[in-house]
């Protein structure tokens, strides 16, 4: 009798074996924001029951609604609240609430200017957190957002869709063009009041740029006119890279490499499924596919637009924008 309850034990060890590798443990996800498309988007693809890959054994499970006055928040923020509690995700009344419940982070909001104040509230439980763009309302917040990540010892990124679309991938580095000697991309611009001009849609183009050009860059020249808006900056290496704000007329994303041995173009429609697989990745590895470093970067070319734009065109240093940005963000962090 002893023998028989033994293998009976030991089948029943096998068969839980087993079924834990065919079922990994469930991550659970939880959003900050919910005023913006990628909400219900992001959810489709996390939440699919059939989903493989970088994308398999996560679940979006609650969502704060959060908001602000910002139009492209208060337009929006309950209409996509409805719609991720029709997908089964339970909506709750608090950042404190949703922390509770989830093991890692998407902070959604639209609105870049209550960033800084969101991942105070995240940072201090040790969650890893993806936080969409544009990181922050300005370039002293994001500073200070990647800087208490730090101190928080949080791993953290932040990244627009257009990284990872089909068609920067397959201009980045592409060995019929050879070396990257310039770049332009382009795209829809809006903006919204309250934060730098090129935050809050221009940073896909921007990005897509430095996706192609590497970081480096020194210079700006920003000139803003009705129909389009143009910055271009000189990199370290007296390379040129274009951005081409298109804010009337026909509206397609596109990017170009002028190479040493060809030019290259790609117009390719994208997705969000390969940010969204790089999200589940990183939340898996802890390793941030763009660094805190990249992003500032990346923020001081936009800021440093605002600042040519003030002074009438005129070229400006990315250093000196990055300089009093690292002060305003000390008086933030205190």
């Amino acid at each position: 009798m002893k023998c028989l309850i033994f293998l009976v034990a030991l089948v029943l060890c096998f068969r839980d074996s087993a079924l834990s590798q065919e079922q990994p443990m469930l991550l659970r996800l939880g959003i900050v924001g919910l005023d913006t498309s990628h909400v219900p988007a992001f959810t489709k693809l996390f939440n699919n029951p059939n989903a493989e890959g970088d994308l398999a054994g996560f679940k979006i499970i609650a969502g704060y609604p959060g908001g602000t006055d910002m139009p492209a928040s208060r337009d929006r923020v309950a209409k996509f609240t409805e719609t991720i509690k029709e997908m089964g995700v339970e909506i709750v009344s608090t950042i404190p609430e949703l922390l509770d419940r989830v093991d890692m982070v998407l902070l959604e909001s639209v609105d870049g200017r209550i960033h800084l104040q969101e991942a105070r509230e995240i940072f201090k439980t040790g969650k890893p957190v993806f936080i969409d763009k544009p990181v922050a309302g300005t370039l002293a917040e994001a500073i200070a957002i990647y800087e208490l990540a730090k101190r928080h010892n949080v791993r953290c990124f932040s990244s627009s869709s257009l990284r990872f679309g089909d068609d920067i991938r397959e201009l980045v580095g592409n060995p019929a063009a050879g070396d990257t000697i310039g770049a332009a991309t382009w795209g829809p611009c809006t903006y919204q009041s309250g934060t730098p001009d090129l935050f809050f849609y221009g940073i896909h183009g921007v990005e897509a740029l430095f996706t192609l050009m590497g970081s480096g860059c020194e210079t700006v020249i920003r000139t803003k006119g009705p129909m389009n808006d143009q910055v271009t900056g000189v990199w370290k290496n007296g390379r040129i890279g274009t951005y081409r704000g298109i804010v009337q007329g026909r509206a397609e994303s596109g990017a170009v490499v002028f190479g040493s041995k060809a030019i290259l173009q790609s117009d390719k429609k994208g997705s969000y499924e390969p940010l969204c697989r790089e999200i589940g990745k990183f939340f898996r590895t802890g390793v941030a596919p763009v660094s805190a470093e990249e992003t500032i970067e990346i923020f001081t070319f936009m800021e440093a637009a605002d600042e040519s734009l003030r002074q009438g065109g005129k070229p400006v240093s990315l250093s000196e924008v990055l300089g009093k940005a690292k002060s305003e963000a000390e008086q933030l962090i205190k």
